[in-house]
C-alpha cells in the first residue's frame, strides 16, 4: 500500500472537506460530451470542469493532485469498448467511484440566420459524421470536413465566424457557444449511448456513500484448458451478473490474454467470497473500483 505524504493528504483534506466545488477533469473542450457527462453525473453541486488535450495527461493530472476526480468514456454501444481506456485505467493509482450513461444524440448547428440550404461544408469528429451518414447524404451540398472534437467545430464557427459552416455536436456545444441549431436528433442509430466512469484518487473511497452493487476488475489467466470458464463458473455460483468481459492479448505472451471484467451483484459479502475463490486461479489480480450501477430507463 502506498503511504501518502502530509502534503497530498492535506491537498485532498482541504479540497474536499473546505470546498463546495469539485474539480474534474475530462478530454476534450468545453463543451463536449464528456462536459455534459460531467455535469449530468454531478447535477445539483458545484463544479469546475477541467479540459484535458488527451487521456494521457487526464490521468497525468490525477495522479499529482489527489483532490482531482476525472469523467471518461470507457465503450460506446456503436464504436465498442476503448482499450486504451482500460489500459490507462489498470495503469494508473486512481479508482472507479461511479459510472455514468448518457445517450449520443447529435445536432447540425450554425451561426444565426444560416439555413441548410446556405451551406455548403459540415465540420464535425469523423465519428460523428459517421454515426449521422443518413442525415448527410440527403444534403449532398455539404462537404464533410473532419476535424478533432465535436465540441471545438461549433467553437471554431463561433469563434471565426465562418458563414456556410455548421457544425455536428451536441446540443449542450451549440448551446454554450451561441449557435442556432438546425435540426436535433440527426443521428442514424438512435440507440447510441455511451457509458462514462467517474474516477478518483484512492482517498475518494469513503466519499461514495452509495450502495455498492458493481465492481470492475482486471486479471490475467493462464493459457490452460477451461481456465476462463472455471472463473466464470465461480462468479455464477455466488451468484454474480457478468455485465461485460473484454479480453486484450498479452503482447510478447501468446495466446495469453488480459480480462477487464464488470459484475454486478445484491449482496457485497458474496461477491467478496467470490473473489477471494478465484485469486489462486488468476495472476495480476487487481480490483479497479466498487461502485453503484447507474440505473435509467432510457439507457437500458
Amino acid at each position: 500500500m502506498m503511504i501518502k505524504s502530509p502534503a497530498v493528504l492535506w491537498d485532498f483534506f482541504f479540497y474536499n472537506i473546505f470546498s463546495m466545488t469539485k474539480r474534474i477533469l475530462i478530454q476534450g473542450v468545453d463543451g463536449c460530451f464528456h462536459d455534459a457527462a460531467a455535469r449530468s453525473y454531478f447535477e445539483g453541486e458545484e463544479v469546475e470542469i477541467i479540459p484535458c488535450d488527451t487521456f494521457n495527461s487526464m490521468f497525468e493530472y490525477l495522479e499529482q493532485d489527489s483532490s482531482l476526480m476525472a469523467v471518461m468514456a470507457i465503450e460506446n454501444t456503436i464504436a465498442g469498448s476503448l482499450l486504451q481506456n482500460h489500459e490507462l485505467l489498470r495503469k494508473s493509482n486512481t479508482k472507479v467511484i461511479g459510472e455514468y450513461k448518457m445517450r449520443i444524440s447529435h445536432v447540425i448547428a450554425a451561426l444565426e440566420n444560416q439555413k441548410l440550404q446556405d451551406l455548403s461544408e459540415v465540420n464535425s469528429h469523423p465519428m460523428a459524421l459517421m454515426q449521422c451518414e443518413e442525415f448527410l447524404l440527403q444534403h449532398k451540398n455539404l462537404k464533410m470536413v473532419e476535424k478533432s472534437d465535436t465540441a471545438g467545430s461549433a467553437k471554431e464557427i463561433a469563434e471565426k465566424q465562418l458563414l456556410g459552416h455548421a457544425a455536428i455536436c451536441g446540443e449542450f456545444a451549440a448551446n454554450l457557444y451561441g449557435l442556432n441549431i438546425l435540426q436535433k436528433g440527426i443521428e442514424t442509430n438512435k440507440r447510441n449511448f455511451t457509458r462514462f466512469l467517474v474516477l478518483a484518487d484512492n482517498s475518494y473511497e469513503e466519499y461514495c456513500n452509495n450502495k455498492i452493487d458493481k465492481a470492475s476488475l482486471v486479471f490475467t489467466l493462464p493459457h490452460t484448458n477451461g481456465s476462463l470458464a472455471k472463473i466464470l463458473t465461480i462468479f455464477s455460483f455466488y451468484d454474480l451478473n457478468l455485465s461485460k468481459i473484454q479480453s486484450i492479448p498479452l503482447i510478447g505472451r501468446e495466446w495469453e490474454y488480459r480480462f477487464f471484467v464488470n459484475l454486478t451483484f445484491n449482496d457485497y459479502t458474496r461477491y467478496r467470497q467470490s473473489i477471494e475463490a478465484v485469486k489462486p486461479l488468476i495472476s495480476e489480480f487487481k480490483i479497479l473500483g466498487e461502485y453503484s450501477k447507474f440505473s435509467n430507463d432510457e439507457s437500458k
